[in-house]
C-alpha cells in the first residue's frame, strides 16, 4: 500500500478524480483532471508543478566519499565543481546499467544521490572499509519539478533574481524561502527550461502553498505523471524499468543494457581509475557488433498508420495517454529492435516513440516497420529511426543575464 509524500493534502485538494499510481511505495497523480492535456501544454507554454519526493536520495560524505562515488559511477567525479549536478549512470561488473541518476557535490567530502530505485546496499557494500557513510535521506526531504519556460521567472518571486538568473544547466543554487532552506538544482526531465526545489520535509506544505501563490500569474498548472511521461518522450529520455531493465533486476542476461546501448555512452570515462564495469565497458566499446543495441527514436508514418485503420472503415485508434507497451520494429520480415515508450506529441504533430535497435540500422532516415494492432489483428506499419531528441527547449540550456 503506498504512503503520502509530504505534499499528499496539497495533491488531494487538487486530485478529484482520484487518479493515484504508486511511485516507488509513495502516492502520486497520474492526472488531475479528465485529461491531461492542460497539463501537458502547462510545461511547454508556462510551467507545471510535479512532486517529485518519492525518489530515492542519500548523502554520501567522509573522507572517502569522493572515492565512493568514483568506484560506483562511470564519470569522473573529481572533475565536478562545488555546485555542480552530474547526471550517470552506474553499472555492475559486467558493464550493465544498474540505475541512472544525479550526483550533487555540495563540498569536498558531501555529495547527494537521488535516482528512481533503492541502493542503500549497493552504495553501502561498494564503500566497504571506506571512510565513507551513505545515509538514506529519501524521506525527510520533499521535492517538486518546476518545468518550463515560466519556471525561472515564478521562482525569481520566492528567491533572489540574480541568484536564479546566474544558475546555469546541471548547477544548484542554496537559498531560503521565508526562513527555511532550499536547494534548487537546474535539472529536469521534460527537455524544456526547468528546476527541481528541494527542502525539508517538515516544509513541504509552506513552501508548495508560496510556489503555487507566485504561478497563479504564470499559468502554472499542477502535472502528473502522464504529462510528464510525454514530455520526457518528445525529449528521448529514458525511464528504468520502461526503456530498460536494471541489471539488478532483470531475469535473463538479454534484459540487461550497457550506457553505449541507452544513449549514455557519453557518460562513460574510461580514462578515470578502475570503477565497477570498467574492464567490461571498455572491451564492449572496442568491439561494436553491427547487432549491437542502440537507443534512437521513431517517427511513425500517421498517413500509413490511418490507411491501416482506413482499410477495414475504422478511424485511427491511438491512445491520447502515452504508452509504455514493448512495440517490435522490424526490417524485412526481422525484427530488430522494439519501441519502449511512445505517444501522439501535440507539439511536433506527429506519432512517436523512443527504444532500442540493432547499430546497423541506429541512423537517421533509416525504414523500418512497426507492429500495430487494428481491430484485433497484427499488422505492420512504416516508420523511420529519428535522431534524438524529438524536442529540446532553447531555454534548456540558456545563460540568462543577471
Amino acid at each position: 500500500m503506498p504512503i503520502p509524500t509530504p505534499f499528499y493534502a496539497r495533491l488531494a485538494e487538487h486530485c478529484p478524480n482520484h487518479q493515484w499510481r504508486d511511485w516507488a511505495g509513495k502516492w502520486a497523480v497520474s492526472q488531475y483532471g479528465t485529461n491531461h492535456d492542460h497539463e501537458y501544454f502547462s510545461i511547454r507554454d508556462s510551467a507545471g508543478l510535479l512532486d517529485i519526493s518519492p525518489l530515492f536520495k542519500y548523502d554520501v560524505t567522509g573522507k572517502d566519499a569522493e572515492k565512493l562515488i568514483n568506484r560506483v559511477i562511470t564519470r569522473n567525479i573529481a572533475k565536478c565543481k562545488r555546485g555542480q549536478v552530474y547526471y550517470t549512470p552506474w553499472c555492475d561488473d559486467d558493464g550493465k546499467v544498474v540505475d541512472d541518476g544525479t550526483v550533487w557535490r555540495l563540498g569536498d567530502d558531501r555529495f547527494r544521490v537521488t535516482c528512481a530505485e533503492a541502493h542503500l546496499r549497493w552504495f553501502e557494500d561498494c564503500g566497504f572499509m571506506m571512510d565513507a557513510e551513505v545515509k538514506d535521506v529519501t524521506d525527510s526531504i520533499a521535492a517538486v519539478a518546476l518545468q518550463g519556460p515560466r519556471s525561472q521567472a515564478i521562482l525569481s518571486e520566492l528567491v533572489d533574481p540574480a541568484a536564479m538568473a546566474s544558475l546555469k544547466f546541471f548547477y544548484l543554487l542554496e537559498t531560503e524561502v521565508d526562513g527555511f532552506s532550499i536547494t534548487v538544482t537546474r535539472t529536469g526531465y521534460t527537455g524544456d527550461l526547468g528546476y527541481e526545489i528541494w527542502m525539508d520535509a517538515a516544509h513541504a506544505e509552506p513552501f508548495w502553498d508560496r510556489i503555487t501563490k507566485a504561478g497563479e500569474n504564470h499559468g502554472m498548472a499542477l502535472i502528473g505523471i502522464h504529462a510528464l511521461d510525454q514530455a520526457r518522450i518528445e525529449a528521448g529520455l529514458i525511464m528504468a524499468e520502461v526503456d530498460y531493465h536494471s541489471a539488478n533486476h532483470a531475469v535473463i542476461e538479454s534484459q540487461k543494457s550497457s550506457p553505449y546501448e541507452i544513449s549514455l555512452g557519453w557518460t562513460v570515462d574510461l580514462k578515470k581509475r578502475d570503477f565497477i564495469g570498467k574492464a567490461a565497458l571498455a572491451k564492449e566499446k572496442k568491439n561494436v557488433q553491427p547487432t549491437s543495441s542502440r537507443f534512437v527514436g521513431v517517427d511513425i508514418d500517421w498517413l500509413d498508420l490511418e490507411a491501416s485503420y482506413e482499410q477495414v472503415g475504422l478511424p485511427p485508434q491511438v491512445s491520447s495517454l502515452p504508452c509504455r507497451d514493448t512495440t517490435p520494429i522490424y526490417v524485412g520480415e526481422r525484427q530488430v529492435g522494439r519501441i519502449t515508450s511512445k505517444c501522439y506529441s501535440p507539439l511536433i504533430k506527429k506519432y512517436i516513440g523512443i527504444g532500442t535497435i540493432e547499430q546497423q540500422f541506429a541512423y537517421e532516415g533509416a525504414r523500418v516497420e512497426v507492429e500495430i494492432t487494428v481491430d484485433h489483428v497484427r499488422k505492420r506499419t512504416s516508420g523511420a529511426i529519428s535522431s534524438l531528441p524529438f524536442y529540446s527547449s532553447p531555454l534548456k540550456r540558456k545563460d540568462f543575464d543577471v
